[in-house]
C-alpha cells in the first residue's frame, strides 16, 4: 500500500505489531516517505532502477511497495546527474512507492578482482570503460541523496561471509570508522533515513563490538 508518510521530522516510523515467543520473528510496519510497509517483506532487485521484466505498474498490482536498486551500477548509468536532473530515482522510473539503494559496498565481495579497499574509500576498475573510480563513504552518500531512495545504506567494509581472522575485524572498525563519515555528509535526513551496517563475519563478538560502535 502506497501513501506519504505523515509529517514528521524523521524520515521512518517503525511500530512492531506482532513477536513470536519462541523464535523473536515478528510483524511489523514501516512507515516511508512513499510507502507503508508491512514486514516481513518481498524487496525485488531493481539494480539499475528497474526490474526486468515487469513494469511498475505491474508490480503495484502485485502489492509490491519496496525495491532495492543498486548505488554502484546506478552512479555509473546512467549516471547521478541524469538522476538528479530528472528529480530523482523516483521520477526517473515513474516508481510511486518505497526505495532501498545499497551502498555500493557489495561490489567489493562481486567484483572482488576489479576493486581495492583504502581508509579513504574503495578503488575500483569500471567494468563498463576500465576507467579507475574511487568510492568514498562520502561520494556513496553523495549519490544515494541524488537518488532520493526512502532508505539509504552506509558505505561498509564487506568482506566474503567465508573469511576469517584479521581481515574480519579489519572491517567491522572500518565500518564504523566509514558510519561517522555517512552521517556527517548525509544532506537530507528528513526525507531519507540512513541505516547503519553490522559487519564482523560469522565472529558474534566482533558483530556485537560492531552494533556497541
Amino acid at each position: 500500500m502506497a501513501a506519504p508518510a505523515a509529517a514528521s521530522e524523521f524520515a521512518l516510523a517503525f511500530s512492531i505489531l506482532k513477536t513470536c515467543p519462541v523464535t523473536k520473528a515478528r510483524t511489523s510496519i514501516l512507515t516511508l516517505p512513499h510507502a507503508v510497509v508491512k514486514t516481513p517483506v518481498f524487496m525485488p532487485v531493481g539494480t539499475q532502477g528497474t526490474l526486468k521484466g515487469l513494469l511498475p505498474e505491474q508490480l503495484e498490482e502485485l502489492n509490491c511497495n519496496m525495491m532495492l536498486s543498486n548505488t554502484y551500477h546506478l552512479g555509473m548509468r546512467p549516471g547521478q546527474e541524469i538522476i538528479e536532473k530528472a528529480g530523482g530515482l523516483h521520477k526517473f522510473m515513474n516508481w510511486k512507492n518505497g526505495l532501498l539503494t545499497d551502498s555500493g559496498g557489495f561490489q567489493m565481495v562481486s567484483l572482488v578482482k576489479l576493486s581495492k579497499v583504502t581508509e579513504d574509500g574503495v578503488n575500483f576498475v569500471s567494468p563498463y570503460d576500465e576507467k579507475e573510480i574511487l568510492l568514498t563513504p562520502e561520494k556513496s552518500i553523495d549519490i544515494q541523496n541524488s537518488i532520493g531512495a526512502d532508505i539509504i545504506m552506509q558505505l561498509d567494509d564487506v568482506v566474503s561471509s567465508t573469511i576469517s581472522g584479521p581481515r574480519v575485524e579489519e572491517a567491522m572498525h572500518r565500518t564504523y570508522r566509514w558510519l561517522d563519515r555517512c552521517i556527517k555528509q548525509h544532506a537530507k535526513p528528513q526525507s531519507q533515513n540512513l541505516f547503519p551496517i553490522v559487519q564482523g563475519g560469522l565472529d558474534p563478538e566482533l558483530r556485537r563490538q560492531c552494533v556497541a560502535g
